[in-house]
């Protein structure tokens, strides 16, 4: 028999059995529990997800804003054998449509913001069976805390949770993460780069349906009985100053878009009097932005790189020892390789794919066997990224090995937006491209050919994707030119449509 371990015990009853049952474990506007009270809330939710007939292994997914029940929501499922499906609140109706149906989920928990929204969605679903809100009278919190306080007998291996992800493709795939990975990135990156404690109080701007927010603001605190600031509203510089001043937080975690919009806003520098340190992933951190911010701040930035199939950071700047322009080195217990077109390991010096093994990793995507093979190599992960290391071993990101754009942190797939665009009646011919802004972070940008006579404009083009699409996948310049450049087989030339626009995007600033 395997021994039983489960997230739920890791993060929650493993603190009360330490004494920390009256340590504030989550704050913000939604409210403010102890350790001891989210313990209890955890448990009346996992009985009423019992109640609901919810049985090991079916997917329950999570429609929500960060907030102390959306925390405890996914830790009640975790806790009765069930698999929470945090997803993208950024999205449409029809994306969430989308993956209920990818997902199989049985039950979806919405915050009360979002249920009119996507109401007219939830039909057709063969396998939803019930949808619950998280407004007064909250179905699932009325159980009593005995309902649910035995967990299933879970084990490393067992499936613990699901993160979609667009990866390489632009198509949602669920990376389907075990019970042990949340223990060792909290045991990696949270303890040993991080170096989270006790007294730390962590604002992340990275929500909890990224991977990269959900180790900030729920696995690393509460793997030490540090706690977590969770802010339901999307981040802006001026919500996140109000955060950072009435809550003082001792470590910030952000994007490098968002870092760039803070310096641009600017927040006062006494908000982040009390920041020991922040964290910066989704995408590469310019070295100009991460030294305007330490001069203007006093925080050293730690950048690093991560993906969701690996639930969280394995290459890390770290603290006091960072290169700026660098993601750093591996994380301890990661190993990680830059390899040729062959699969051959290359010299420093010398860019190649980047390939990481590490105990996080996901065991692959649901029902996408073909790219769970070409992904999920073995023991080693294939990231799609292209990097160079250097002699003393720092790692340098160099671009995708696919087409895909990061932008603030978040994937988006250039044929989505292309596709979009073609849907235009004055469209002929769309390519979209990641061009650096003034900051140095990638932005997407459109080149179109119109049909004879059309008078679409960039302001109609960019209204008409703001239409069909989230609002970060929408290009910010359109670009109307005489014709895309293709290769003689007719495949798009995408590195010289990219060198056509980067000639109308300011170049990036090296001040």
């Amino acid at each position: 028999m395997f021994p039983t371990f489960n997230v739920s015990t890791y993060l929650l009853d493993r603190r009360l059995d330490a004494g920390d049952g009256d340590r504030v474990a989550v704050t913000g506007p939604r409210g403010t529990l102890t350790y001891r009270e989210l313990h209890e809330m955890t448990c009346r939710i996992a009985g009423g997800l019992r109640g609901l007939g919810v049985q090991p292994e079916q997917r329950v997914m999570l429609y929500m804003v960060d907030s102390p029940r959306m925390l405890a929501t996914m830790l009640a499922a975790m806790r009765i054998g069930a698999v929470p499906v945090p997803v993208s609140t950024m999205g449409t109706a029809a994306d969430l449509a989308g993956v209920l149906r990818d997902s199989r989920a049985t039950v979806l928990v919405l915050s009360t913001e979002f249920a009119e929204a996507v109401s007219g969605v939830l039909s057709g679903l063969p396998d939803l069976r019930h949808v619950v809100t998280d407004g007064p009278g909250f179905d699932l919190d009325s159980a009593a805390p005995e309902d649910g306080a035995t967990p299933y007998d879970t084990w490393d291996d067992t499936v613990a949770l699901w993160l979609y992800t667009s990866g390489t493709t632009g198509l949602p795939k669920g990376a389907v993460h075990r019970h042990a990975n949340v223990r060792v990135v909290c045991e990696t990156y949270g303890q040993q780069v991080l170096g989270i404690r006790p007294d730390d109080r962590v604002l992340s701007v990275p929500k909890m349906f990224f991977a990269y927010g959900l180790g900030a603001s729920a696995f690393f605190p509460l793997s030490v009985g540090a706690s977590t600031v969770l802010e339901p509203a999307r981040p802006n510089p001026a919500v996140v100053t109000e955060w950072l001043r009435a809550e003082r937080p001792t470590i910030f975690v952000a994007t490098p878009s968002f870092y760039a919009a803070m310096l641009a806003a600017p927040v006062p520098e006494d908000a982040l009097s009390l920041v020991r340190l922040g964290t910066s992933a989704g995408e590469p951190l310019p070295a100009p932005i991460y030294q305007r911010f330490r001069q203007r701040y006093g925080v050293d930035v730690i950048d690093g790189l991560g993906s969701t199939e690996a639930l969280h950071i394995f290459v890390s700047n770290r603290p006091g020892q960072v290169r700026p322009g660098t993601s750093g080195t591996p994380v301890p217990g990661y190993r990680v390789r830059i390899v040729d077109d062959a699969g051959a390991d290359v010299p420093p010096g010398t860019d190649g794919h980047l390939l990481v093994s590490g105990g996080s990793t996901a065991l692959g995507y649901w029902c996408r066997n073909e790219t769970t093979r070409r992904v999920f190599l073995g023991e080693w992960l294939r990231t799609g990224d292209c990097y160079v290391a250097s002699e003393d071993g720092f790692y340098t990101y160099l671009g995708r090995s696919d087409d895909m754009l990061k932008v603030g942190g978040i994937w988006v797939s250039p044929a989505e937006v292309e596709a979009r665009l073609l849907a235009h009646p004055d469209v002929v011919q769309a390519a979209v491209v990641g061009v650096p802004d003034e900051a140095g972070l990638d932005k997407p940008v459109a080149c179109v050919v119109l049909a004879a006579g059309a008078t679409a404009t960039q302001d109609d083009l960019i209204a008409f994707c703001r239409d069909g699409l989230a609002h970060f996948k929408c290009p910010r310049i359109v670009l109307t030119v005489d014709e895309i450049p293709m290769t003689a087989t007719g495949k798009l030339r995408r590195n010289v449509v990219r060198e056509t626009a980067r000639q109308w995007v300011p170049a990036p600033s090296v001040a």
